[in-house]
């Protein structure tokens, strides 16, 4: 009689991971608050990091323009 029932134990690991996924959504929400996204353009480490991908991937090739597609 000492052991729990395997459905107690199921609904309390769910419980468990509900309640651990909401908190970690709440933390979400408030670091896009507090760190809004920056309007304006690319970002140099994005251009540095793609112009360096390409050419690691394509020797002689040269990135001319970057632009966002929304």
């Amino acid at each position: 009689m000492g052991s729990p029932h395997l459905l107690s134990i199921c609904v309390s690991a769910f419980a468990a991971v509900f309640i651990l996924l909401m908190v970690l959504a709440i933390v979400m929400r408030l670091i896009t608050l507090l760190f809004p996204d920056r309007e304006g353009g690319v970002e140099a480490a994005v251009v540095a990091a793609i112009s360096s991908a390409i050419t690691a991937t394509y020797p002689g090739r040269v990135v001319i323009k970057i632009e966002e597609i929304e």
